[in-house]
């Protein structure tokens, strides 16, 4: 059976390691109007379901690393007596942007003691091989984490939440990611409007068949939140289309991940089994407010 992240971890580092969230100062090619729709529109506003803050609400604000390091640390204090840390790299799209600027950036991530591991959030249509270079050279100094945004493997829903690249990008961004001997974690959205389970366990078995075997994947539930293109678009449909946003009970949740993760290899590390957007923000699912709860659940379900 696969096995959880804080399990990995200890395995491999003999101590508790806590990830930092931090900013690049990157955007996202579909928000700069990059990245043109097959209607000819240019996207500017993200993914559906992302708000302003890029997915990285909790991040520590841009500024100078070692500052946002430290912030990062003290925001967290509270939570954990970790003496060493994983730098992610969370908000946007964090190989968008000035190649030198970025390595600069990592590397000094990567050259402090209480670093162990560079993990960088980014697309697959935004790894080309000047980033796969980077990558390689900052392998040299600490273990490299590749997290990509796929959500589904489902043209149909790809298009519908404005993702902007096709599945063979993907396919392709893997492929040379491994074959530098890079990590990569496959971020996984559970409830994206109009998928059946039968769907959401497709993209699963999808993942679970890749070769090379898949590092890690992050499971959450769909966080529709104020502020976003998918939430105005289900303030007009929720009457007319009832079953394009079925939300899943926190029961119904808890069992469908329990067997998405009996699917997956051994190999495949679970970073993540649930997400908690900002509560100002979050329309639905309420439950997933209550995280300890819902983990919880889930450990007794899943059993790892």
């Amino acid at each position: 059976m696969a096995r959880r992240l804080s399990t990995y971890l200890k395995e491999l580092y003999g101590e508790k390691i806590y990830r930092l969230s931090l900013q690049s100062g990157c955007t996202c090619p579909n928000r700069d109007g990059s990245i043109v729709m097959p209607d000819g529109k240019r996207l500017t506003g993200g993914c559906t379901f992302c708000s302003e803050g890029g997915s990285g609400e909790f991040a520590a604000e841009v500024a100078p690393i070692e500052e946002q390091i430290e912030e990062a640390k003290k925001r967290i204090a509270g939570k954990t007596d970790a003496k060493s840390f994983i730098a992610y790299f969370q908000s946007y799209t964090n190989t968008y942007g000035d190649i030198n600027r970025l390595k600069e950036l990592y590397t000094k991530a990567a050259m402090r003691d209480d670093i162990k591991i560079l993990s960088i959030g980014t697309r697959p249509d935004c790894v080309g091989p000047e980033v796969i270079e980077m990558l390689k050279e900052l392998k040299k100094i600490k273990p490299v984490w590749i997290e990509l945004g796929l959500q589904t493997i489902h043209e149909k829903t790809a298009l519908e939440i404005h993702r902007g690249y096709t599945l063979d990008v993907f396919e392709d961004a893997y492929k040379r990611l491994k074959n530098a001997g890079i990590e990569v974690i496959v971020h996984v959205i559970i409830g994206l409007p109009g998928e059946t389970k039968e769907d959401m366990l497709e993209t699963i078995k999808y993942l679970s068949d890749l070769q090379p075997v898949l590092d890690g994947i992050k499971i959450q539930n769909l966080q529709l939140l104020k502020g976003t293109e998918m939430y105005e678009d289900y303030k007009k449909t929720r009457f007319d289309d009832k079953n394009k946003y079925a939300f899943m009970s926190m029961e119904e949740y808890t069992d469908f991940v329990s067997a998405c993760i009996a699917l997956l290899p051994k190999e495949t590390v679970v970073h993540r089994m649930t997400g908690d957007g900002p509560r100002s923000l979050l329309v639905e699912p309420k439950w997933s407010t209550d995280k300890k709860r819902v983990l919880n659940m889930l450990t007794k379900k899943v059993g790892i």
